[in-house]
């Protein structure tokens, strides 16, 4: 499945996109992948567990070393994947270090054989793309370029123009995790972003409740919610829950329209 045409064949529908994070090999995490898939994300993003995650927070942290205790590995995740057929696309998230060591055509290949569809690397900056960058055009997997508040006019142009499957806007500047007020920038990085491409344009980090994502959302095409549902996870809090809270997620999406 092709990641940009999905999201833009579901923005011309008039939806709000909605992209929930899973740390891939904790627990029954293809599950949790089904269940938000099935309470209706646009894509589901699957992190690979890494142990140096220098954007993620807390939450994202404590999930991938327990992933990680638990004998996670990049190939066991992705031959996990090979298994969900959820009818959305799938999108990794990856430090560099995972694909350099991997080499980036054998990872881009991976990526394909796991059904997977695109990758977002936030270590790895616009200027050193080229290598994973063609090696990921060359398989077809999409590299989702991330934007940040202090990203001058410029360089963003730049990264809207190369980025593959979305422009992940970031909404503050630090590591993920969950915020009790929407962060003041993420409305400015919808609008920015949005003046530069007509490629669909999501907010992250620091997306806690479904009233902040409908706000985020309110000026870009969607969002993508991490910590706030990994934290249902490490509190096992059980399916359901993961369920509830991806479709609370969607109907404030869908009243944001």
């Amino acid at each position: 499945m092709n990641l940009e045409s999905h999201l833009r064949a579901r923005r011309a529908t008039g939806a709000k996109l909605l992209v929930p994070y899973v740390t891939g090999g904790l627990g029954d995490w293809v599950e949790v992948v089904r269940a938000a898939a099935a309470a209706g994300a646009d894509a589901v993003e699957v992190g690979i567990p890494f142990s140096d995650p220098v954007m993620d927070g807390p939450t994202i942290q404590e999930a991938s070393q327990r992933a990680l205790a638990a004998g996670a590995t990049p190939s066991g995740i992705l031959a996990a994947a090979r298994d969900l057929d959820i009818g959305i696309p799938l999108v990794a998230m990856a430090y560099y270090n995972t694909i350099h060591h991997a080499g980036h055509e054998r990872f881009a290949t991976e990526l394909v054989d796991a059904g997977i569809d695109g990758a977002i690397v936030p270590d790895l900056p616009l200027d050193e793309l080229d290598g994973w960058g063609d090696a990921a055009d060359a398989a077809g997997v999409e590299t989702v370029l991330l934007a940040a508040p202090t990203t001058p006019d410029d360089r963003l142009r730049a990264i809207c123009e190369r980025a593959r499957g979305f422009v992940y806007g970031v909404s503050l500047l630090g590591v993920t995790g969950e915020r009790e007020r929407l962060a003041a920038q993420a409305e400015t990085m919808g609008r920015r972003c949005k003046a530069m491409t007509d490629r669909p344009v999501l907010i992250g980090v620091g997306i806690s409740t479904p009233e902040q994502a409908a706000t985020a959302a309110g000026v870009a095409d969607g969002v993508i919610v991490g910590s706030a549902l990994m934290r249902r996870v490490l509190e096992d809090q059980g399916i359901d829950a993961v369920h509830a809270f991806v479709a609370e997620l969607r109907k404030a999406l869908d009243g944001a329209t």
